[in-house]
């Protein structure tokens, strides 16, 4: 038993993160303190400052953990590192978890190359973006490439010169082959430059020398040529048109606006990267009813730039932030040079915040049906699903299938759902190791058996392990449980969790003569269930997951040539005795016909491998001895 008077006395008054956890053990909050032993106390002292959000949370605190950090910098840094693990219940998340396009130009090498990256990293290549669109980055890529003969090859250069042939980019025009020799370093590098001064937005020369070599070639009658310059210099435009000109004075910078209702909130980021608006976007933040204006915007800077691959030279914000000189640290730290954080009050700039203010607001509002929409079809059909079956919450549910043919090459399924949404990382396969024949009440006991025995194992290693807050894959345990049949699988189900002493809600999910979901078996009766309620749609929707990925693992299985006769499956019964069994009877069926004196009589048959045969497809009728 946790003893928190004895534990708020060991609390050290160093910077750190602190962990709730709740009552089943999972992280429901992370937050960061210069002062552990003064923080942390408060959530435990006088319930008259906190939040309802804040008590609610408390009363739902089975214990606490911390962490103790060196300074209140590295407190920020861990404390932004596990709210993204854990995504605690009761933090502000934002919801999003979107990776930006760059272009990169390998300057560090003799003849540079202009690759798509998805992250800056410290290799001395140069980085334009992000982007918010990979098309984009993609056609600008391909158009350099036909401007300026660009290689996108990885040979290593000088090196590899003269080793090989050309690549077709050469023989179509779109690479001077500076593999073969054909172009100097020198003559390659003035090239480079052209496209470098390109990405950085001086396009107005290659406007210009385009359209001069269209018109020399529309006077040379070469019409087919002056053609694929008409359709570069329409290319071009297309870049220009989308990286605007915003202002030649603002450099780098992130403008952040946002729009909030209820419990959501809407963040609009403008990317401006060299005095040009190159993207902008949209990003969705949670649990934020109860937050003031400034924590929303703490929280969302915090979140999306512990993830971000660039830092910009400023932020420019709608709302100042809570911990701003660490932040500001930190996120010099993280960019190599000075970072500043403004919130603009007047001027171009205080437009361009309000700009994406407005752009949040009118996400919010065309979003907010499709929200509503979502919320029902998911957290509402699970808190009809408590109401109905009468349980007090269920955060997270499990579904199990097992999957067939003729008892050949069994496995099982588990698919996840929590608040209503599968959760495809948790989904797990079962080999079934242990079952002979076509038996799925066996088989089931058997992924049930595994599922939650080594979930406990999990368990017990986290508790000796004190102080690591990691849980296995395993550990987390459903809130309810559902069964794709009725009585009978529920009955298994019960008896697997009774032998291992566990006390988790058993539903099975029953189907009417059409095998269509009809209803729940629970409790012993059979709740009927109106087929238009969101929580009947739920139910659906997880008995369909389960028996999807159950059929999708097994036919994996199949067609990677894993799974090739029922008779693997036999004691006894190897690459000889299958062959030679097939060769006589021709298919499974009649083997399964054939009695044990008709087996016996195959060649390399003895009487062992027969009876092992015989019993394999009679298991109802076992022969003694």
């Amino acid at each position: 038993m946790f003893d928190f008077d004895e534990e708020l006395k060991k609390l050290p008054g160093k910077p750190g993160v602190y962990l709730m956890h709740g009552e089943k053990d999972e992280i429901i909050y992370v937050g960061k303190a210069i002062s552990l032993k003064n923080r942390v106390r408060q959530y435990f002292q006088s319930s008259r400052n906190l939040t309802p959000k804040i008590r609610q949370m408390v009363s739902h605190i089975s214990r606490f953990e911390y962490i103790i950090t060196d300074s209140e910098l590295e407190a920020l840094v861990l404390e932004c590192n596990l709210i993204k693990e854990y995504r605690p219940k009761y933090n502000t998340m934002l919801t999003d978890d979107k990776t930006y396009p760059y272009i990169k130009v390998t300057v560090q090498e003799d003849f540079p190359r202009i690759l798509f990256a998805r992250q800056m990293k410290k290799d001395k290549a140069r980085y334009f973006g992000p982007y918010t669109s990979a098309g984009a980055v993609k056609d600008t890529i391909e158009l350099l490439k036909k401007l300026y003969g660009i290689r996108g090859c990885s040979r290593v250069l000088p090196r590899d010169i003269g080793l090989g042939r050309p690549c077709l980019y050469h023989h179509i025009g779109q690479c001077d082959a500076p593999c073969q020799g054909l172009i100097s370093k020198e003559a390659y590098r003035e090239k480079i430059q052209k496209a470098l001064r390109f990405l950085g937005g001086d396009h107005a020369p290659v406007v210009d020398e385009l359209t001069r070599k269209m018109k020399d070639a529309s006077d040379a009658m070469e019409y087919e040529k002056a053609m694929e310059y008409r359709d570069l210099i329409y290319s071009v435009r297309q870049i220009m048109e989308k990286q605007k000109v915003t202002s030649s004075h603002m450099e780098d910078r992130d403008v952040i606006g946002f729009a909030r209702a209820g419990n959501e909130a809407v963040v609009q980021i403008f990317f401006i990267r060299g005095g040009r608006l190159i993207g902008r976007d949209h990003y969705y933040l949670t649990g934020v009813e109860e937050e003031s204006r400034s924590q929303v915007m703490t929280s969302f800077v915090k979140q999306f730039y512990a993830g971000a691959p660039s830092i910009p030279r400023e932020l420019m914000l709608q709302e100042d932030i809570d911990d701003k000189e660490v932040i500001l640290r930190w996120l010099s730290e993280r960019r190599g040079q000075k970072v500043t954080i403004t919130v603009p009050k007047k001027g171009q700039k205080e437009r361009l915040v309000e700009l994406a203010s407005k752009n949040a607001m009118m996400v919010l509002d065309k979003d907010s049906e499709k929200l509503k929409r979502e919320e029902a079809r998911t957290q509402g059909a699970v808190r009809e699903l408590e109401r109905l079956l009468d349980l007090p919450s269920i955060l997270r549910m499990e579904a199990f299938d097992i999957s067939n043919i003729n008892g050949f090459e069994k496995v099982g399924s588990m698919v996840v759902y929590e608040k209503g949404k599968p959760k495809r990382s948790a989904y797990r396969k079962f080999r079934i190791k242990d079952v002979e024949g076509q038996d799925d009440y066996q088989c089931m006991e058997e992924v049930l058996t595994r599922r939650f025995s080594h979930g406990l194992k999990e368990r017990r290693k986290m508790r000796e392990k004190e102080g690591d807050p990691r849980m296995g894959s395993f550990s987390d345990f459903p809130d309810l449980i559902l069964m794709d049949g009725g009585k009978g699988q529920v009955n298994i189900a019960k008896k697997v969790l009774d032998t291992l002493g566990l006390s988790i809600p058993v539903c099975g999910m029953v189907k009417d003569d059409h095998h269509r979901t009809r209803g729940l078996y629970y409790e012993d009766v059979e709740v009927p269930m109106d087929r238009t309620s969101e929580s009947f749609r739920l139910v659906t929707r997880v008995q369909d997951e389960a028996h999807r990925f159950a059929i999708e693992y097994h036919r994996s299985l199949r067609s990677a040539g894993q799974v090739h006769s029922i008779l693997d499956d036999i004691k006894g019964i190897g690459p000889a005795r299958r062959r030679a069994l097939m060769r006589h009877y021709g298919d499974i069926q009649k083997i399964r016909n054939a009695d044990e004196d008709e087996l016996k009589k195959i060649p390399s048959m003895n009487e062992q491998a027969a009876r092992a045969v015989y019993r394999f497809f009679h298991p109802e009728n076992p022969e003694e001895d």
